[in-house]
């Protein structure tokens, strides 16, 4: 595993931890993992390596998707969009980054202070179609 792919590992499990339990929901044969959280969070090298912009403004949305009896990454295609209380929607533009076994899927968002944003993200593999929702409060750092 590359220097990069493990301090973003490593980064991200702290924030699981940091901003929330560990989050995820079951949704059919898959387990979906996911955690938002400021881009702040991640180094100026992991930044640069995967084209992410690291500003107090921006949120990183991560998801991952394991299949529920084997536990093995899915190479999925997701969509999705993050809406505010207001009615502004921000479009998800996910990029898959692949490491070994690990399939992640992260994408960014230009975001106020003290916002709670409801997202609405689409994961499908050939026919199987799956939506994930959920609501969360971000600040801006």
């Amino acid at each position: 595993m590359t220097r990069g792919i493990k301090s973003l590992l490593t980064l991200l499990l702290l924030a699981c931890s940091v901003v929330h339990a560990e989050q995820f929901k079951t949704l059919d044969n898959w387990d979906v993992h996911y955690i938002v959280l400021p881009s702040t969070f991640i180094t100026p090298e992991i930044s640069k390596a995967y084209g992410l912009q690291r500003s107090k403004y921006q949120s990183l949305v991560n998801i991952s998707v394991l299949d529920s009896q084997t536990k093995e990454a899915q190479s999925v295609v997701i969509t999705g969009t993050a809406k505010n209380l207001l009615g502004q929607v921000r479009q998800l533009d996910f990029q898959e980054v692949k490491e070994q076994q690990a399939i992640y899927y992260l994408a960014q968002f230009t975001l106020d202070n003290d916002e709670l944003w409801r997202f609405e993200i689409t994961i499908r593999h050939g026919n199987d179609s799956q939506t994930l929702a959920f609501k969360q409060k971000l600040y801006v750092e």
